[in-house]
């Protein structure tokens, strides 16, 4: 079993800056994707940006240039580095772990960016 708890969601500017960490505990393989999903209201649930345990990284067209995620796979950490934030990025933003076939989900951290 997997357990992913997040953190750093808040309310922020337009222009604005967020962090968001999460951290992973139990039984990790090794090799697996971490990655940060959102989901406005009303909307289906998107990959926001994903990173392999190598340090390969994807992101969505519309946060490319602005998000930035990294990890630790010592630690069991992945971290969303969340720059010139738009109202437009205002949603839940959900950590998740792929390994093995299985997806493995945090709680949640609300993301409020005003205008």
């Amino acid at each position: 079993q997997v357990q992913l708890v997040e953190s750093g969601g808040g309310l922020v500017q337009a222009g604005g800056s967020l962090r968001l960490s999460c951290a992973a505990s139990g039984s990790i393989f090794s090799i697996n994707l971490m990655g940060w999903f959102r989901q406005a209201p009303g909307k289906q649930r998107e990959l926001v940006a994903r990173i392999t345990s190598g340090g390969r990284t994807n992101y969505a067209d519309s946060v490319k240039g602005r998000f930035t995620i990294s990890r630790d796979n010592a630690k069991n950490t992945v971290s969303l580095q969340m720059n010139t934030l738009k109202p437009e990025d205002t949603a839940v933003y959900y950590c998740n772990l792929w390994s093995r076939g299985y997806d493995y989900w945090g709680q949640g951290t609300q993301v409020t960016v005003s205008s």
